[in-house]
């Protein structure tokens, strides 16, 4: 690893004191140690914030959001846990992230409601009321099956169930089973008028 030019080491130690030092001056109340705390840091957590946001306007209130919090809770701060900029810059992707996400939820929430609030194309009920009546006819159509053909189309249109499965449950082959599905649907169709 290569070593620092003479005096960065010296520069860069130093640059990390001050900030621990005006951490804990803002612990403290010393707004003035604040108002340098930004001065020193600001761009950074800037460029962070507008890196994970992505907007400008959205990276500013994210950066004020940032320092409000370290206003308040810069007394947490511990130099033997790391140092002040990484936990700063650790405060500020944790912000930049909460952002993110809120206006994800946001999104989403704005889209499920214009979906569940559209006005319908149709009549809900005239559609409800259809239904109901070719329900009532499909019923009327299955009594002119034969009980072991209505068992086999009921299980696998009402029930949900495939073939193999409907051969399983009525512990038929699977060949006899689709016959009867199939055979139960072509008198369905001429029971009900349904052309080809």
């Amino acid at each position: 690893m290569a070593e620092p030019p003479p005096g960065q080491a010296t520069r860069t130690t130093s640059a990390t004191a001050s900030l621990e030092d005006l951490l804990r001056r803002c612990a403290r109340g010393d707004e003035a140690a604040f108002a340098r705390l930004y001065d020193l840091t600001s761009h950074r957590t800037y460029g962070l914030a507008l890196r994970v946001v992505r907007n400008p306007a959205h990276a500013e209130e994210v950066t004020q959001e940032i320092y409000l919090e370290v206003w308040r809770t810069s007394a947490r701060f511990d130099a033997a846990r790391g140092n002040a900029l990484s936990w700063l810059l650790t405060i500020a992707h944790r912000r930049a992230v909460d952002r993110v996400r809120s206006a994800d939820a946001a999104q989403r929430r704005d889209e499920v409601f214009e979906r569940e609030t559209r006005p319908r194309d149709y009549d809900v009920t005239a559609e409800q009321a259809q239904l109901s009546i070719e329900s009532a006819r499909v019923r009327r159509a299955l009594q002119h099956l034969t009980s072991s053909q209505r068992e086999a189309v009921e299980l696998a249109y009402f029930g949900g169930y495939t073939h193999t499965e409907v051969a399983r449950l009525l512990d038929l082959p699977l060949g006899t089973a689709k016959t009867r599905i199939r055979d139960g649907l072509i008198r369905l169709r001429d029971t009900m008028g349904v052309e080809r």
